[in-house]
């Protein structure tokens, strides 16, 4: 008997780190073969690297859809996937996370009338203005698994009107990436590339619209950056949305010792700096993640955050934008008041085999 086709819509490097897990489940399973349809929503010099360093398989399809506004990226993935949809006719459509790649598959597959499961589903930040929020609501409301990680996220779904026969917790599978490849990321030499040294700089990322694309939040946090750099470095492998917008302002122009701009980092690299830093300023939701797994301080530039278990049981601390808030967190961190590691339930690196438990049982 023909294998079941389940099908993973990707885009972006966090979609990538959550369906790993599940390819490598499906690889040899008996009664699934797993597909893979990449969008190219994201930078392709980003996105590259991570297929190889996650031993994902080539994409079967590829939309180089590239980079829009939103409504015509999301349209333009629907125009480009249907047709791959309407020949394969896969028995379920697995998308991840929350970009646009995310809605966009959920809703191609739901017209055709297939089965759609929803990866790191009931997340909230209840703020409308991001927009990733519509993206996980419409998304949620469409799919016919979700897999949740966090009891949060199951409340979330419920309070929205989710059955509960449509919710499954599984755990986190981008920490199941994550405890695969430790080892791994422990054999980089982007320490000594670099001239670091374990515990002696903090890391940065930064890339939210909220946060680089108007003038005057990308200069205020550049004041900052070079406040908390007369305290250790601050390592900043910078996304290319970002470079764009500080060379359209004139920022960073030149060499800080306070702030080492360096180019986008593979996975491996990645997790090595991010285990070794002193700490982690982000405005990354799958930073909040790692760092809490990981057990590495992490301050989070964002008002709001929908991985709320990444507070209450991690390591993460909600700052804010402003100045105040975070250069507080930074003062917290370094004299030693963060909060302790408690690993939240079901992040295991199991969540892929019990996602697939969930096919196998909904199929027999």
């Amino acid at each position: 008997m023909a294998r079941a086709l389940v099908l993973g819509v990707v885009g972006a490097r966090p979609n990538f780190m959550k369906m790993a897990p599940v390819e490598r489940v499906l690889r040899r399973h008996p009664r699934f073969r797993f597909g893979l349809v990449h969008t190219g929503q994201h930078y392709e010099r980003m996105s590259d690297p991570f297929f190889r360093e996650l031993g994902l398989p080539d994409p079967d399809h590829h939309l180089k859809v590239g980079s829009r506004p939103a409504a015509e990226q999301i349209a333009q993935v629907m125009v480009r996937l249907i047709p791959i949809l309407e020949r394969k006719r896969p028995a379920l459509v697995l998308v991840a996370g929350d970009v646009n790649s995310t809605l966009a598959g959920a809703l191609a597959a739901h017209k055709l009338g297939l089965r759609v499961g929803h990866i790191e589903a009931g997340l909230r930040s209840f703020d409308d203005t991001m927009p990733e929020e519509l993206n996980r609501r419409l998304t949620d409301q469409v799919s016919d698994f979700c897999f949740t990680h966090s009891p949060e996220a199951d409340a979330n779904l419920r309070r929205e009107g989710v059955a509960r026969s449509r919710i499954f917790r599984v755990g986190n599978l981008m920490i199941d990436t994550l405890f695969r490849l430790r080892e791994r990321a422990r054999r980089s030499k982007i320490l000594a590339r670099l001239g670091l040294s374990p515990g002696g700089y903090a890391l940065l990322t930064l890339h939210r619209p909220s946060n680089v694309d108007r003038e005057d939040d990308l200069r205020r946090f550049s004041g900052l950056l070079e406040r908390v750099g007369r305290e250790l470095p601050v390592v900043f492998p910078i996304h290319p949305r970002t470079r764009d917008r500080a060379r359209r302002f004139g920022l960073w122009t030149r060499p800080s010792p306070a702030l080492r701009l360096i180019d986008p980092l593979g996975y491996l690299d990645f997790i090595r700096l991010e285990e070794q830093a002193r700490f982690v300023m982000t405005d990354s939701g799958g930073v909040q993640e790692e760092t809490t797994a990981l057990g590495v301080p992490c301050l989070t530039l964002r008002e709001n955050t929908e991985r709320p278990v990444t507070i209450s049981r991690g390591t993460n601390l909600l700052v804010g934008t402003r100045p105040a808030g975070i250069l507080g967190g930074v003062e917290r961190v370094l004299n030693g008041r963060s909060r302790p590691r408690r690993r939240p339930a079901l992040w295991d690196g199991r969540a892929g085999e019990r996602l697939v438990r969930v096919l196998e049982a909904a199929t027999e």
